[in-house]
């Protein structure tokens, strides 16, 4: 018998383009806005949240696959594609997706919202009451604060910023002074409302609203009198939003971000929205001035920033239209025990959010912030939004006397500005504020309180999987972990003493961390389940994360299931792995959970013959998680706990027949049914049990 040849498992055949899999994410949150089973204005939201997305994949992901083939690029990822390949394909996939998004708008969204008194007006159908109204609001509120400029040598055309509302108007006749340029610019500034609701004075339903281009459209001859509006056209650019920052070589980080941010309002142009009925020879004309090519336009059926519709959700008070509201659960153990550090030194304590309250985490603050023994308390912090109840606990910690320390990332995407007034906060303070590692992301999530008990310091942690965030912590789906474990509140010390200090605190414990050994552990976790199934012993691994990117974990995956290791991967979001490859991946089954909250925790099982290690991690299978960031990945040890994560984190998620979608081979995927069976949905079943 002649021995089989070993398959090439970098065979670029084997894996999924990282950017199309992240336009099908994209797909499956459009999905959810057609749902009936969701409510109407949640399902507006998922709308909202699908064209957020998209406005991101371009600033970021397409901007910097422009920038590659600008720069000569020959660089391939484990797909094969070239940067031009990618920007092809994309292009397809994703005008396929703006489409959809605006069919779901207009034949579904908005006649569904109309049922429901909830009505989106057009200039065509005001009557003369409503038109009267509108009329004064344009005297009032908007002809004061428009600057129209008519293109001439004088008024060149106008820089306009990234992903704001703009006109561009055509015109006949001249000016007072005899000029005669044809076209027109006009910029709606930010500060206006894209939706006015009427009063019910002239509103003939529940809820009426005009859109703010409809108001503009309608009364553009009167910012040009005495000429003719012959055409009045909504445009949007999308701008590369990705910072450019040295950090090697800038004196100070703080400084060198805030210096660029500026520049990510102006930057090179990557996509042109318009309205579909914008004539050829404008589009032309805006395709020259944005250095854009014709597959860069994006003709819109509607609003062309159809995000901005989220406002909806605060300005229509229809409760029934929405999730209904919950509670998470408080955690019964402190509520038994007002000494937190007395709970804590007794047993572990594990947090399930959304279901169970962030309020925990932020009393473990406040706790430690007045506690007369507490001496030291240090914090990451990534994002934490505004007028954080975290932050203000840490202000007053210091204001207590307390030595606060806090590692702020700067270069967290898109809150950048709102972290570089953190750290200028904290600092005023008292607050002693670091910005982590040159050239690595802080992206652990860490506390750390050091507290003198008798003649000894006694540490205690908090780890978790998400941000310290108060708002996302009851719409993400996150982990945290507080303890008083000896080697991992030594780990979680050294690793700080790794953000504030030069050298080398030493080897961790108990935590995997990156960029040092998470990446190999991971490694050998997966070889050693492989190494198990080959000699017939029971091998499982179950992984649940955002995103599964890196080569080397999916070649190692694709290994162990030729070894005969069944796998379980639930990834929310992007996913480069093929499964279902015959001889290759058949032992592999990937599914993605779009729901109500976004799943945002990480979990790591791995059977080990019987000896189960379970992890939770701030990290994905990414290559910027493995390299390129300070991450934390830390064991679930004790018994009860571990297989409450394993039963509510894990097998809950694969047994939902309702909001799963499984990976096909092809990269698309397909939505679960519940068929004849009974109906499964894994966060339903959470909150149904944590608010029993």
């Amino acid at each position: 018998m002649s021995e089989k040849l070993p398959v090439n498992l970098k065979n670029t055949d084997y894996y999924l383009n990282r950017e199309l899999s992240l336009l099908e994410f994209n797909r499956r949150v459009l999905a959810q806005s057609s749902d009936k089973n969701i409510p109407v204005l949640e399902r507006l939201f998922f709308l909202c949240i699908a064209c957020s997305n998209m406005d991101e994949f371009f600033e970021i992901r397409v901007a910097g696959l422009k920038q590659q083939v600008s720069f000569g690029s020959s660089q391939r990822g484990p797909d094969g594609l070239s940067s031009s390949e990618q920007l092809s394909r994309i292009s397809e996939v994703a005008h396929d997706l703006v489409r959809e998004q605006y069919r779901v708008f207009n034949e579904n969204m908005l006649p569904q919202l109309s049922k429901e008194g909830i009505n989106f007006l057009l200039s065509a159908e005001w009557n003369a009451k409503q038109s009267d109204w509108i009329k004064g609001y344009f005297n009032r509120e908007l002809l004061p604060v428009l600057s129209p400029v008519s293109l001439d040598p004088a008024h060149p055309f106008p820089q306009v910023l990234n992903k704001s509302l703009n006109f561009i108007i055509s015109l006949e006749g001249k000016d007072a002074f005899g000029r005669n340029s044809g076209i027109a610019v006009v910029q709606a500034p930010r500060a206006l409302p894209r939706l006015i609701q009427l009063p019910q004075s002239c509103a003939t339903h529940d809820y009426d609203f005009v859109f703010l281009s409809s108001i503009i459209y309608r009364h553009a001859s009167d910012l040009f009198p005495g000429m003719k509006v012959t055409g009045c056209y909504q445009f949007r650019v999308t701008r590369n939003a990705d910072l450019t920052v040295q950090e090697e070589e800038a004196r100070d980080l703080l400084e060198a971000i805030e210096g660029q941010l500026g520049t990510r309002r102006f930057a090179s142009a990557v996509r042109l929205e318009v309205q579909v009925d914008c004539p050829r020879e404008i589009i032309e004309f805006l395709l020259q001035k944005f250095n854009l090519q014709h597959n860069d336009v994006y003709q819109v059926d509607g609003p062309v920033n159809l995000n901005r519709m989220m406002a909806i959700q605060k300005m229509v008070q229809r409760p029934g239209l929405k999730f209904p509201p919950f509670t998470p659960a408080l955690n019964n153990r402190f509520s038994k025990q007002p000494d937190m550090f007395e709970v804590i030194k007794k047993g572990d304590v594990l947090l399930h959010h959304p279901f169970q309250s962030f309020t925990t985490v932020v009393d473990f603050i406040r706790h430690a912030a007045k506690d007369p023994d507490v001496l030291v308390i240090k914090q990451t912090l990534y994002r934490t939004g505004d007028d954080s109840s975290v932050v203000n606990a840490l202000i007053e910690a210091a204001h207590e006397g307390k030595e606060v320390t806090v590692v702020i990332e700067l270069r967290a995407r898109f809150d950048e500005e709102e972290n570089i007034e953190l750290a200028t906060e904290l600092q005023e303070a008292g607050v002693h504020v670091s910005y982590g590692v040159v050239g690595h992301k802080t992206h652990a999530k860490m506390l750390l309180v050091v507290r003198r008990e008798g003649r000894q310091l006694k540490r205690y942690v908090h780890l978790g999987t998400g941000n310290y965030h108060a708002g996302t912590a009851r719409l993400y789906t996150d982990y945290g972990l507080i303890t008083s474990d000896t080697a991992l509140t030594e780990d979680v010390l050294k690793v700080f003493q790794q953000l504030t200090a030069m050298g080398k605190p030493g080897k961790l414990k108990k935590i995997l961390q990156a960029p040092f050994t998470l990446h190999k552990s991971m490694l050998e976790m997966i070889n050693n389940e492989a190494e198990n199934a080959r000699k017939g012993k029971p091998a499982r691994i179950i992984a649940k994360m955002n995103a599964l990117v890196e080569p080397t974990i999916i070649e190692a995956l694709y290994n162990a299931s030729q070894a005969g290791v069944r796998i379980d991967l639930i990834v929310r979001g992007i996913c480069c792995l093929k499964p279902g490859i015959k001889g290759i991946s058949d032992n592999i089954n990937v599914r993605s959970i779009v729901g109500r909250f976004l799943e945002h925790t990480r979990i790591y099982y791995f059977l080990n013959n019987g000896v189960e290690n379970l992890y939770l991690s701030s990290a994905d299978w990414m290559d910027r998680n493995f390299f390129r960031r300070v991450e934390t990945c830390f064991p679930i040890e004790e018994k009860r706990m571990k297989k409450k994560v394993l039963k509510e984190g894990i097998m809950n998620y694969l047994a939902d027949n309702t909001q799963s979608w499984t990976l096909q081979s092809d990269g698309r995927y397909k939505k679960s049914s519940p068929g004849n069976s009974k109906i499964r949905n894994a966060q339903i079943q959470l909150l149904e049990h944590y608010t029993d």
